[in-house]
């Protein structure tokens, strides 16, 4: 059911958010799965000493605190002026767009907001019902699909859950006293770094920092790979070693908590166009969570086998993903939902995507109308330029 919560609210946040601060907003999910987390490592920390079962009762208890207060606050928000306005709401979609904007209804920024929604509405509409499999052969849609798919993956193989599941485990192995106080001090790295990718979304840009932080973890890893293999070669616990890895682990949360942990969220929903929104992010989410399964499952078979060479993996995922950032995504930043849908279908090549100029709504439908019509190999790519 939590997964099923984290999908819908992506869409309702991509949907509601102003171009201007909707990548801050919508990382904002991040920021406080990051606050959930150091919550979790400081209140094992607090229990640890606690003989019996409630060493581990009270920690699993509070989580049911934090789920009543989300219950509570989804009664107060308001539906997506998108989904409004598909239901003939239009003037809900109005009052929430001018709420959100903190201007008047008639103010010149919501209907221009409006009149984007009703140009791809009635695209949309004019394609006439889709069954599931559309998702992927919508205007390059089956592109998008992957992408998303992949990114939400890469995400997992950047190796952050490494540290936060098997933190105090992997700390214990280099000699760490106080494995639990290094997993609260990564813990409050991640929360307090966080922020810094607030304004790292909306002012350098969605690819710029992911290829950035891909590159940035891709070093970090490897010399904490490196010095965790020769430390265990040597057979003695080293002071400087344990105080190595502990660096390099937060200068690698670092750099993921800036990067890829909020910014994968955001520039994945901002790829699919309503039509296909809930069913693509399902997609994307699906592949986030999957994966993060399969690294917490698999995790302690292979670091027995290979110890801290396991970090050599996530290293090279880590280029991977600077890789398919540079060559597959479009900068998202500072335009709109219809834009990006735009862009994508125009096959705009993403490293040129920054300085790419969008036509008028009505060029919007026109792009829209043909791909819907004839399909997304109906445009030419010379169309973008």
């Amino acid at each position: 059911m939590s997964r099923r919560m984290a999908v819908l609210k992506h869409g309702v946040s991509k949907e509601t958010a102003p171009k201007q601060i909707r990548g801050s907003m919508v990382s904002c999910y991040q920021l406080f799965i990051t606050l959930g987390i150091l919550l979790a490592d400081v209140i094992n920390l607090g229990t640890k000493n606690i003989d019996g079962p409630a060493s581990w009762r009270i920690t699993m208890g509070i989580g049911f605190v934090w789920s009543g207060i989300m219950a509570g606050g989804i009664w107060l928000l308001p539906e997506s002026p998108r989904w409004n306005y598909r239901r003939g709401k239009v003037d809900e979609a109005r009052h929430t767009i001018a709420n959100v904007y903190g201007v008047s209804q008639n103010h010149s920024s919501v209907n221009r907001e409006i009149r984007e929604i009703k140009a791809k509405f009635d695209v949309e509409q004019a394609g006439g019902n889709h069954p599931f499999w559309e998702v992927f052969t919508g205007p390059r849609m089956a592109y998008r699909v992957t992408l998303g798919a992949g990114l939400q993956m890469l995400q997992q193989l950047t190796g952050a859950n490494f540290f936060f599941y098997y933190g105090t485990t992997i700390f214990d192995s280099v000699g760490i006293s106080d494995s639990f106080v290094t997993a609260t001090i990564l813990g409050a790295v991640n929360f307090v770094c966080t922020f810094g990718g607030l304004w790292v979304v909306e002012n350098v840009g969605r690819r710029k920092a992911l290829i950035f932080g891909g590159f940035w973890m891709f070093a970090m890893f490897m010399v904490f790979a490196s010095v965790g293999h020769f430390q265990l070669q040597q057979g003695v616990n080293t002071g400087t070693a344990g105080t190595v890895m502990i660096i390099f682990a937060c200068l690698f949360i670092a750099g993921y908590a800036t990067t890829w942990a909020p910014i994968v969220w955001c520039v994945v929903g901002e790829l699919y166009p309503t039509r296909y929104r809930a069913k693509a992010m399902g997609i994307a989410t699906a592949s986030n969570w999957t994966w993060n399964f399969l690294i917490a499952f698999f995790t302690r078979f292979i670091t027995n086998d290979i110890d801290y060479r396991y970090g050599y993996i996530f290293a090279a995922c880590n280029f991977a993903g600077a890789f398919v950032a540079y060559f597959f995504l479009c900068e998202h930043q500072g335009r709109t939902l219809e834009e990006i849908d735009t862009m994508y279908i125009l096959h705009v090549k993403p490293w040129k995507s920054s300085g790419w100029t969008a036509p008028e709504n009505e060029e919007l439908v026109t792009a829209d109308a043909l791909a819907l019509t004839s399909g997304a190999r109906g445009i030419k790519k010379a169309d973008a330029a």
